[in-house]
């Protein structure tokens, strides 16, 4: 299994790829209407100014995980940081440590590139998960999150 940083402009076979990944997270969505806004979202994210970043794991061809991230600037770290908005492993592949692979890489990538932090979400109820990011270095922040859209 390969992860690697999903390059500017991939062919369109892979953005698909990656969007049929993403659409087994979005069961509460109209699944056409999800996964067009899933795919202008991948498009937009691998254009040449787009602050977003996405990394898959893929062996044989397929796509078993995906990390979408977004660098921004933060007062409170005096600079660029990652807000890991979306972490997905395929079912069928879960617990054989393709997220920690797509989380080191995403950790490696950022220290290269001079990052500050990494900040994420989950789930409350999520002891898994937060046992993967923990066993990182990432630790618990108190934080509501809130959303408006249009």
């Amino acid at each position: 299994m390969k992860v690697y940083q999903v390059p500017v402009h991939a062919d369109q076979q892979l953005i698909e790829k990656i969007a049929g990944l993403l659409m087994q997270q979005m069961t509460r969505h109209d699944t056409d209407e999800a996964y067009q806004l899933l795919l202008n979202g991948i498009n937009e994210a691998l254009t040449e100014d787009s602050p977003a970043n996405i990394l898959v794991a893929e062996e044989d061809g397929d796509i078993l995980g995906v990390a979408f991230f977004n660098v921004g600037i933060s007062l409170k770290m005096g600079g660029p940081y990652v807000w890991l908005n979306d972490l997905f492993v395929h079912n069928d592949f879960r617990n054989q440590g393709i997220a920690k692979k797509l989380l080191l890489h995403l950790i490696r990538w950022a220290e290269r590139e001079n990052i500050r932090g990494i900040e994420l979400e989950t789930g409350v109820n999520n002891s898994v998960t937060k046992h993967l990011y923990n066993s990182l270095g990432f630790h618990d922040i108190v934080s509501n999150r809130y959303c408006f859209n249009f």
